[in-house]
């Protein structure tokens, strides 16, 4: 059997069209993962789907008639209905960083960010200062920067304390950390209207989870009321932390996903060097 030039370009045409089909798929199912709401949605399609098998399956015809009505007329309804969420993950697909558009950092450069952060959030705290820091990940809030008050500016305890000082206009906002730099302060994120939140809880902590809920942001919180430090992450509000948890868990999120296997010898090092700085 002869292999032309033009049976090659044939499955090299096939290959590329189905790596393409896939690629859109683990796309879209990234950013539905690191969305609440629309893990949600694509969780009740689902169910709807899987339940419409099985009535086919068993025979159901009444239920299976009703189905047919809500899958006919459910994307109508969805786009109507969930209008927002899915406005957002396509904003999200577009501001993807397939790449990765910040260094990597390295485990110095995130000893020192961890570093600076947690002093900066010990002063926040016991002086009673109210604070929103966003570090970004994966997804890029790129959105929210270009709205905000550009700084571009290394990473340091004091530009922190500074910034959310009560005599800075700026410290009403929240701050966003891409790398080791603070890119910008006053941003302005999206509240959550989640029914689990405390209602004692005030604007910042809606911020924080509501921009959770549609990010892989780690989004910190400091209490202008309690001095209380919480964390959104995952669409999560982690609230009343301690700075060791902090501390773990920025250490455990900032770590490079390649790097999740880290030998123990390395975190024991992390935490030597902590514990000496303290």
């Amino acid at each position: 059997m002869v292999v032309t030039v033009s049976d090659l370009l044939n499955v090299f045409r096939k290959i590329v069209d189905i790596s393409l089909v896939w690629f859109i798929f683990y796309t879209i199912l990234k950013n539905i993962k690191n969305n609440v709401k629309l893990s949600l949605i694509f969780k009740g399609v689902a169910f709807v789907v899987i339940l419409k098998v099985i009535s086919d399956k068993l025979g159901f015809i009444t239920v299976g008639y009703l189905l047919d009505y809500i899958i006919q007329w459910g994307p109508v309804a969805l786009i109507i209905i969930f209008q927002p969420e899915i406005r957002t993950i396509l904003e999200q697909l577009g501001r993807s960083q397939l790449l990765g558009r910040h260094k990597a950092l390295t485990v110095d450069e995130r000893e020192r960010m961890v570093y600076e952060m947690i002093n900066a959030i010990d002063y926040l705290r016991k002086e009673r200062i109210g604070a929103l820091i966003v570090i970004e990940r994966d997804i890029s809030l790129g959105n929210y920067i270009d709205k905000a008050k550009k700084l571009y500016a290394d990473l340091t305890s004091d530009l922190l304390i500074a910034i959310f000082y009560e005599g800075n206009p700026l410290h009403d906002g929240g701050v966003i950390i891409q790398g080791d730099r603070i890119t910008c302060a006053g941003a302005v994120f999206p509240t959550s209207n989640s029914s689990k939140l405390n209602r004692r809880l005030g604007t910042r902590h809606r911020a924080a989870l509501g921009l959770a809920e549609e990010t892989d942001a780690i989004c910190i919180v400091v209490s202008e009321e309690t001095g209380r430090v919480s964390i959104a992450l995952k669409g999560e509000l982690l609230y009343n932390l301690t700075l060791d948890d902090v501390r773990m868990m920025l250490i455990d999120e900032l770590r490079p996903k390649q790097d999740s296997d880290y030998d123990d010898d390395m975190e024991l090092n992390e935490e030597e060097i902590y514990e000496e700085d303290r």
